[in-house]
């Protein structure tokens, strides 16, 4: 037990803060998900549940301690949750989508339809508000601001549809991590996180490089699409 309780509070001392090995390697296994993710690689969605609760453990039991200003992120915690169950339904899909696909990629990058795009940003709306009034009634015993429970709630719920649209395979999420990191790096700074705001800067720079490829990709996709659908018109002519 006292291996494991060693292994679990094993940290860095930077700048008179304490940083636990948790956090940095459940970020390093983030960034490994999110390059797997650009190129498009299954395993991308195992490495990142790994991440994931490693993570959950850093922001759930060391939030509310006062190396990190007080303040318990709960949607830095609850995302980790939710971020296990929809790299679950990710990997199920996109290793169905190798299988199928004669060695193709594990998915075809496409920006999403007018339908889908409407769809989960009403859906991403309703969630930060219910989310920013559920995270400031149970956090209501501590000394945070309003815009604090409202950065956490927009976090939160972006992660899930960036997430989400990852594992549809639309360009759009890409988008969405920069929504979210634009937000998160200031908080966690605020809050103390340091691996983590550095890392989430590092996803701003790196989320732009993924736009790009994914966004080439689909265009290219959408050209062959169109020259084969053409051909076909010119074959039944």
């Amino acid at each position: 037990m006292s291996v494991f309780t060693d292994l679990y509070e094993a940290h860095l001392t930077i700048g008179g803060h304490d940083i636990t090995w948790r956090e940095i390697l459940g970020n390093a296994f983030g960034l490994a998900s999110a390059v797997g993710g650009m190129r498009r690689k299954v395993w991308a969605w195992p490495v990142g549940i790994v991440g994931n609760v490693l993570l959950f453990t850093v922001f759930l039991f060391t939030a509310t301690e006062s190396d990190h200003g007080g303040n318990p992120l709960y949607g830095q915690a609850g995302r980790q949750v939710f971020f296990v169950i929809v790299s679950i339904y990710g990997w199920w899909r996109w290793s169905e989508n190798q299988r199928s696909g004669s060695g193709a990629p594990a998915v075809v990058p496409r920006w999403a339809t007018g339908r889908e795009r409407a769809a989960y940003l009403a859906a991403a709306a309703v969630g930060v508000v219910a989310c920013y009034y559920a995270f400031r009634a149970i956090g209501a015993g501590f000394p945070a601001e309003w815009w604090f429970y409202l950065a956490d709630a927009w976090i939160f719920v972006g992660s899930i549809v960036a997430t989400y649209a990852m594992a549809r395979g639309w360009v759009d999420f890409w988008l969405c991590w920069i929504a979210v990191d634009l937000v998160g790096v200031p908080l966690l700074l605020h809050s103390h996180f340091y691996p983590s705001a550095v890392l989430y800067g590092v996803y701003g720079v790196f989320v732009i490089w993924g736009f790009v490829t994914w966004l080439k990709i689909a265009r290219t996709e959408e050209a062959r699409l169109g020259n084969a659908a053409r051909r076909q018109n010119e074959v039944r002519a």
